[in-house]
């Protein structure tokens, strides 16, 4: 549509004030940022990794080794730089741990591939060449597998391994002499089947209780409600019931 005058009207693609870059100093930058992030998460990997005192802005402090719970609270504002937040949460949403080791891998890469930017290889030539050291690891990986059939007593034994090194880095890294037990028998008694448990994250539940002991946390193979009884009379209530129907 032609304007008053007959000129055309103008059309606003960015806001007034908002600043563009672009090129291979945008590209180095964005990286810069992000191996500055990773740098913040890195001493907390591993079994002797450290804890991380966060104290935000409204006097709450956090003190956590979980790459997901610090990356969050760091409140990163570089847009580059908040992809590695968002690849630690969805880590965390489907793994539910590695969320310090796939921002550290992430950024593994880019320090990799930043002289080749330098060099003014172009974006998409790098990517490509990317996503093939990816599917050749990944295929690696299966190679290198060793495969246990969980229904075995070896392969029990493997998944008590396993769990047990999953809570190396964790605050109850020195009671995993039962909570190891505690989870394989969890997965176990509601799948028999290796491929089904995946399909078990929201079956399985934690309960937090004020109080207490670490030891005494406690398996329970149903449903838990934590409710006291407070009525009149709730002496004589029935409260067990066997083989109910």
């Amino acid at each position: 549509m032609m304007g008053p005058m007959g000129m055309r009207p103008g059309i606003i693609l960015l806001r007034e004030g908002t600043d563009t870059s672009q090129g291979k100093a945008q590209l180095i930058s964005n990286i810069n940022a992000c191996q500055a992030v990773a740098d913040a998460v890195r001493t907390t990997l591993g079994p002797r990794g450290m804890d991380k005192l966060v104290a935000s802005g409204g006097g709450r402090v956090t003190i956590s080794n979980d790459g997901a719970t610090i990356m969050k609270l760091l409140e990163v504002e570089h847009p580059a730089a908040k992809t590695l937040v968002d690849i630690s949460m969805s880590q965390d949403a489907e793994v539910g741990d590695g969320t310090t080791s796939v921002v550290l891998l992430a950024v593994e890469i880019l320090k990799q591939v930043k002289p080749f930017v330098e060099e003014g290889v172009h974006p998409q030539i790098i990517i490509r060449n990317v996503r093939s050291a990816a599917a050749i690891a990944v295929q690696k990986v299966k190679d290198l597998a060793v495969h246990f059939d969980v229904s075995t007593p070896e392969g029990e034994e493997m998944l008590l391994k396993t769990a047990s090194t999953a809570l190396n880095s964790k605050l109850i890294a020195s009671h995993q002499d039962l909570f190891a037990p505690m989870i394989v028998d969890a997965v176990k008694s509601l799948s028999a089947d290796a491929d089904g448990l995946d399909d078990l994250r929201g079956m399985i539940a934690i309960k937090k209780i004020p109080g207490g002991d670490v030891r005494q946390s406690f398996l329970v193979k149903g449903v838990a409600f934590k409710k006291t009884f407070s009525y009149a009379g709730f002496e004589q209530m029935t409260k067990r019931f066997s083989n109910p129907k």
